[in-house]
Parts: C-alpha cells; sequence; structure tokens
C-alpha cells in the first residue's frame, strides 16, 4: 500500500508541475526562470524602420536641391542667342517652412570672354509672383566654376509648397564656355506634367531683369527641349 501510494504521489507532482510550466510559472522550489520570461526579453521588432533613405540636403549644409549634387554629371550649354533674355524657370518643391537667403547653381564653365550684364536669379511662388531676387550676378558668373550661393538681396520665410527658380541670362559668350551642372535628364524632366507645373521650362523674350509676375500657364519647353534643361540648384 505505501509503494502505490508513493507512485500516485509522485504522479501527481509531475503533473501539476508541468501544468505550472504550461502556465508560466515554476514548480515549488525550482529556481529557474519561468517559459514566459525567456520571451518577455525578445525584443519586439519595430514595424517598418526607416532604413536608408539616401543622401540628404542636409548632409551637406543645405536646406533643399533639385536633386542630389553627386547626381548632376551632365553639362548644359546654350548659345547667347538661344538662352539670353529668356527666363528660365525650375520647380522646387518644399516639404517644411525654411528661411530661404541663397540660391546654389552648379557653374561647371566660364567664358573669360564674356560679355555679361543683367543675369539675375530669382524666386517665384506657384501664383507667378516674385518673392525674391539677387542683385546682377554677372561678376560671380565670370570666375570659380564651382557649386556656389548667390545671395537673395533679402533672405524670405518659405511656406511648404512648391516655388520656381528663375535665372535669367543677358549678353554673350561662348556656346561651350559659359555652362551649368545639370543631369542627364533632358527632355525627359517634365513627363507627365504640363502647365503651370512644369518641372523645367522657359518664359518670355528680350528680357533685362525678373518681372515682378509671370504667367506659369504660359510655360514653354522651346529651349528647354533644345539642350538647357535639368539645372541643378540647391537652397541655403
Amino acid at each position: 500500500m505505501r509503494t502505490r501510494t508513493t507512485t500516485a504521489t509522485t504522479g501527481l507532482v509531475t503533473a501539476l508541475a508541468a501544468l505550472l510550466v504550461l502556465a508560466g510559472c515554476t514548480a515549488p522550489g525550482d529556481s529557474r526562470p519561468a517559459a514566459s520570461s525567456s520571451m518577455a526579453s525578445v525584443p519586439a521588432q519595430s514595424g517598418g524602420g526607416s532604413g536608408f533613405e539616401g543622401p540628404r540636403p542636409q548632409d551637406q549644409n543645405l536646406l533643399a536641391w533639385t536633386g542630389d549634387p553627386n547626381d548632376a554629371g551632365h553639362v548644359t550649354a546654350q548659345s547667347s542667342a538661344g538662352v539670353g533674355g529668356r527666363v528660365t524657370l525650375v520647380r522646387i518643391v518644399l516639404r517644411e517652412q525654411i528661411t530661404w537667403s541663397n540660391v546654389w547653381l552648379g557653374l561647371a564653365g566660364i567664358d573669360p570672354n564674356a560679355q555679361l550684364a543683367n543675369c539675375y536669379l530669382g524666386v517665384y511662388d506657384a501664383k507667378g509672383t516674385l518673392v525674391a531676387t539677387t542683385p546682377d550676378i554677372s561678376p560671380q558668373l565670370m570666375t570659380d566654376a564651382i557649386a556656389k550661393p548667390f545671395a537673395l538681396g533679402k533672405p524670405f520665410t518659405a511656406a511648404p509648397g512648391t516655388y520656381f527658380i528663375a535665372l535669367l541670362l543677358n549678353g554673350t559668350w561662348a556656346t561651350n564656355g559659359l555652362t551649368l551642372k545639370s543631369t542627364g535628364a533632358g527632355i525627359s524632366v517634365n513627363a507627365g506634367l504640363t502647365p503651370p507645373n512644369l518641372r523645367y521650362s522657359n518664359l518670355l523674350t528680350g528680357q533685362t531683369s525678373l518681372p515682378a509676375t509671370v504667367n506659369l500657364a504660359e510655360q514653354s519647353t522651346s529651349t528647354i527641349n533644345t539642350g538647357w534643361a535639368s539645372q541643378w540648384y540647391a537652397i541655403s
């Protein structure tokens, strides 16, 4: 009888211990950690980490850009007859509010014999209103073929939204002398877009200063499609 009682008791204790382990507890006197505690120590998987998102303007002390300057390996060249007096527009979309002080341009080459005057960079808002402009940048286009900033006459607060960087050149220069950095996109730069939202476009002729307003519905690709396209710009 004693043997049977001992056997029955041992079986009961074993069954109870098994139940306690399954329930995440420990049997009496068992110093081993419960099964659930080891599961709780496994860190939860984050649902959608940011990962590598590529270069950002802030990586190079800039606020925004039309694209990574590392991709601006192409050079655009146009004759003074083809570009002079025309307003070239490049669309840029700001995702956050910034104080806009400079427009950076990738100057790829200069013409030491150029005769430049009335050359400007400026900024138009989505309504076609000129919100900022540089002084005449002709002297800066004659030196230092690098990416460099051109200061606006007065910095302004730019709210999130769509803007157009405007370039106006006047004078005479060698076609392959005065050149700007750009991508190699060519006429594909405006794929899927129509006026007044073209990414690269030109407006007007015979301009010696940036007009106070432009009609963005009149955006044209007449000059863009001949090779003067996808210039690289940045903001600081």
